[in-house]
């Protein structure tokens, strides 16, 4: 091996780092391990188990036919004249992608702790490779998606593409990167205080309720509509169902301000992230 290669292979841990020092050229030199991660990831969920990867298909279906019974069906809460089932799909398709990430994210030092005493890789690979796993999942989802949305149309539905399905890469790319920030932030306080990993599934839930995902932002008393367009998930998922399904209440303006608090949320999530990983294994 020559002397150059061999200088190009040294990494140099330091005790002490930045709030700002991520090392993301590290990233690219692992990638190998991040594919790892990913494969892992998407494989173990259903590891063992009779139908396997069937279930990321058969998980937000069994969820839309439950919410399209309790709330279109009990509840009589309004969907924007779209037909129900593809109203709590999309939703329900969406949420499960930004949820699973955070959920996951959150728990990814505790998750990893036989690893992270061991051998030193770049931590930030961890979070990185949940987002993508579960981009893969939302990818096979969203397949399904199209195909109903194919059946609906066929059969002489209202639902119609509008120029924002064009957007579909950015509204991914926002839902990652809170996910990801959000996760970041959970994970790096769950190292001292595991009381958040049990916080997490309840909060999404609560959340969940706070963001349009089972009704319309229409649908929301004016009285509380402030509310609503506070929340930067809201224009996200109405972009999405205006986008495929040709109904949504959603302006560029609340776009750009959502995409604005993504970055944020990121770079504050990544920043407290890689402080709390110099002293994750002490601390787990």
């Amino acid at each position: 091996m020559s002397d150059q290669t061999s200088v190009e292979a040294v990494t140099t841990i330091l005790p002490r780092r930045g709030w700002f020092d991520w090392r993301l050229a590290q990233l690219w030199r692992y990638r190998d391990l991040v594919s790892l991660f990913i494969w892992r990831d998407f494989v173990a969920v259903y590891k063992q188990t009779a139908l396997g990867p069937v279930w990321h298909i058969l998980k937000p279906l069994l969820t839309s036919f439950v919410y399209m019974g309790v709330f279109a069906g009990v509840a009589k809460l309004s969907t924007d004249n779209i037909p129900s089932f593809l109203f709590y799909f999309s939703g329900t398709m969406i949420w499960t992608y930004f949820a699973t990430c955070l959920d996951n994210i959150a728990k990814a030092f505790v998750a990893n702790s036989h690893l992270l005493g061991k051998v030193y890789f770049p931590r930030l690979s961890i979070p990185a490779s949940l987002v993508a796993s579960n981009l893969v999942s939302f990818s096979i989802q969203f397949v399904m998606f199209l195909l109903v949305l194919a059946g609906f149309w066929w059969t002489g539905s209202s639902v119609h593409l509008t120029a924002w399905a064009l957007l579909l890469p950015a509204l991914v790319a926002i839902l990652a990167g809170f996910a990801l920030g959000f996760g970041a932030m959970l994970c790096a306080m769950t190292t001292r205080y595991r009381d958040f990993t049990y916080l997490v599934t309840f909060g999404t839930t609560l959340l969940m309720y706070m963001t349009p995902v089972i009704y319309p932002t229409s649908a929301v008393p004016h009285s509380l509509r402030w509310a609503a367009e506070l929340n930067p998930l809201t224009p996200v998922i109405e972009a999405f169902r205006l986008g495929f399904l040709g109904a949504g209440t959603v302006s560029p303006i609340r776009l750009v301000f959502s995409a604005l608090a993504m970055v944020v949320v990121l770079v504050v999530g990544i920043a407290m992230f890689s402080r709390a990983e110099q002293t994750a294994v002490d601390t787990l």
